[in-house]
């Protein structure tokens, strides 16, 4: 058929726009917004229902703790407490050491898996997996009956058992901080920094403290914050252990006194998102810098 040449009014192919380059045709665009529209009610629907998931039993716990009588009793209670400042501040300080302890093994260990033995990173990360497998309380019976004899008799004393204490948190938080180290460790190129690090005439314990740990602080600041909450709500080791801890102190307080336990599970959520917020607040300029300082 030839072309006439002549334009037909109403023709709806020429009431649509022309399509310029680049662009998509206007049927596909509407269809588009109309997808992402839905997509994005979807995702505002389960924030939704995420949200009343997070909060409601969190309202419900003041509630309920808001009941003793009089009013807020059960926090007055727990502030003049004095076991309770005692068992926080030990589970800080048990927090405390198995951070540095866990930062101490793992930082080293995931560097140099990865700089120098990466085939060997499966068999690392399954070794840190084994806390997920093995129950708390088959470590805690294995740490008993290994160390209340022999040439290490550490069952048989308070420090003794501290050391053990610290010692099982660290296996613990292997999962979660060696994790933490491998994310930081993965977003930088630890193969240039190490070698620029060398040029400069940096040992190796150099390149780890003046390099490789500046360079990681948000990802250790994350695991940092995460085994500090494992080990404040921990309490199969620290009951079976003996150790005045929070969580068993949560427990006792919890049989004889409900409105103050559920005050108390109030408290250490609050703590716990305290440490949230200090890792926004520490790890909000660290991001996108590669330092090299050996000078």
């Amino acid at each position: 058929m030839a072309f006439t040449g002549r334009v037909v009014p109403g023709d709806p192919l020429l009431d649509e726009e022309p399509t310029r380059p680049g662009q998509l045709p206007a049927p596909v665009a509407r269809s588009a917004r109309r997808r992402g529209s839905l997509t994005r009610l979807f995702w505002w629907l389960v924030f939704f229902i995420a949200v009343l998931y997070f909060f409601v039993p969190l309202y419900a716990t003041l509630v309920y703790s808001l009941k003793s009588k009089p009013f807020g009793s059960a926090y007055t209670a727990i502030l003049n407490d004095s076991q309770f400042i005692a068992t926080l501040g030990y589970s800080f300080v048990a927090g405390l050491l198995t951070i540095v302890v866990s930062i101490l093994v793992i930082v080293p260990t995931a560097f140099w898996v990865r700089l120098k033995y990466p085939n060997l990173r499966p068999v690392v990360e399954f070794i840190t997996l084994l806390p997920f497998v093995i129950p708390p309380i088959i470590l805690v019976f294995g740490l008993e009956n290994t160390y209340s004899q022999g040439p290490l008799p550490l069952a048989n004393s308070d420090e003794g058992l501290n050391i053990l204490l610290v010692g099982a948190y660290v296996v613990l938080s292997f999962p979660y901080m060696y994790r933490a180290v491998d994310t930081g460790l993965r977003a930088i190129d630890i193969g240039s920094l190490t070698e620029a690090s060398q040029s400069l005439g940096a040992g190796w314990i150099r390149i780890l403290w003046q390099v490789i740990l500046p360079n990681i602080r948000t990802a250790l600041i994350s695991g940092a914050f995460l085994t500090l909450a494992i080990v404040i709500g921990e309490f199969t080791i620290a009951n079976f252990l003996s150790r005045p801890a929070f969580a068993p102190y949560l427990y006792i307080v919890g049989d004889s006194k409900p409105y103050e336990q559920a005050a108390l599970a109030l408290v250490s959520f609050g703590i716990t998102w305290l440490a949230m917020v200090l890792i926004a607040i520490l790890g909000r300029n660290s991001r996108g810098q590669i330092k090299v300082t050996v000078g």
